[in-house]
């Protein structure tokens, strides 16, 4: 049997129609989605599957990816009971590998990304928060930049380390936009200031730490796989880990890219469990091994034979 991590997308994944394919497929999807919709009392149905403006909403969108993601692996684990080396998520996507570490049962964790939507949304409104992606820049370069402006009084911090030449930045969305010629001349192909109105992974969501606290104490004393940290790339497997790092990873960068790469030499291949397969794309960059991903029965279907190949 192959060695295997599985990994898990977060924000920016979303699309109308995800996870239809496995609802009109499976019953197991059938009624985590009834279930996910009593627990918050969200119609998970119209919003998965029905164009609506809810979706791109981040209290909305963090437990519709979540819960997606969690159905691709309880179908994938009817069918094929294979255990992790690890499991890593990008950003709101560590809440769904806790989910499948054993850490937090998924409805719980659909209550928590709910929340944890709307007070991130809490923190940002009213101070015009954004974020920008950046092509074509070395990490020390973008950081440098941003040291630089923080100086001048600017809010502008690197968020999301995806992949070599791609970082995201978050921030006052007015200076985000004030630096994009500056960018530009420090090298960038692009710098794109992103239609988001919340600024995460940055200290504009310190506010979002003591709110969120509650809900985090749903998390399970010890987990039955290793779960790796955005904020820090190493691993945890415990509740008072778990509180720690999760409440840093609102206000630390997603190390996202560092991770992998830290992790890659552990297994032979990536599965990515949810909607698309924007983490299979980053990966293609300075990743060793494959990723497979898990976003439909076929999908499903083709991991299966490989894992078993």
């Amino acid at each position: 049997m192959k060695k295997v991590a599985f990994i898990f997308p977060g924000q920016g994944s979303q699309s109308v129609g995800m996870g239809k394919d496995f609802y009109e497929n499976s019953q197991i999807a059938k009624e985590m989605i009834k279930k996910a919709s009593d627990r918050i009392g969200v119609n998970f149905e119209e919003l998965l599957f029905e164009e609506n403006e809810k979706l791109n909403q981040t209290e909305f969108t963090q437990p519709a990816i979540l819960l997606v993601s969690a159905i691709a692996y309880e179908i994938f684990k009817s069918k094929c009971d294979v255990k992790p080396e690890f499991v890593l998520g990008h950003s709101l996507g560590e809440f769904s590998a806790l989910v499948v570490a054993g850490g937090i049962d998924y409805l719980d964790a659909i209550e928590l990304t709910h929340k944890r939507g709307q007070f991130m949304s809490d923190a940002c409104d009213g101070i015009g928060a954004g974020m920008m992606a950046l092509l074509g820049l070395d990490d020390s370069i973008v950081e440098k930049v941003c040291e630089e402006q923080r100086t001048n009084g600017k809010q502008v911090w690197a968020a999301n380390y995806n992949t070599d030449g791609q970082v995201v930045l978050a921030g006052s969305k007015s200076d985000l936009e004030s630096l994009v010629d500056v960018f530009k001349d420090a090298g960038a192909k692009r710098a794109i200031v992103l239609p988001m109105s919340v600024a995460s992974h940055c200290p504009i969501l310190e506010p979002a730490i003591s709110k969120l606290a509650p809900y985090l104490e749903n998390i399970n004393s010890t987990f039955r796989i290793p779960v790796i940290s955005n904020a820090t790339t190493k691993p945890y497997n415990t509740k008072d880990e778990a509180i720690t790092l999760l409440s840093n990873q609102l206000i630390m960068p997603v190390l996202y890219k560092q991770s992998i790469q830290a992790h890659m030499s552990k297994v032979d291949m990536f599965i990515e469990f949810g909607n698309g397969n924007v983490l299979k794309g980053l990966n293609k960059k300075g990743v060793d091994v494959p990723t497979l991903c898990v976003n439909d029965m076929n999908t499903l279907e083709e991991v299966i034979n490989e894992i078993n190949a």
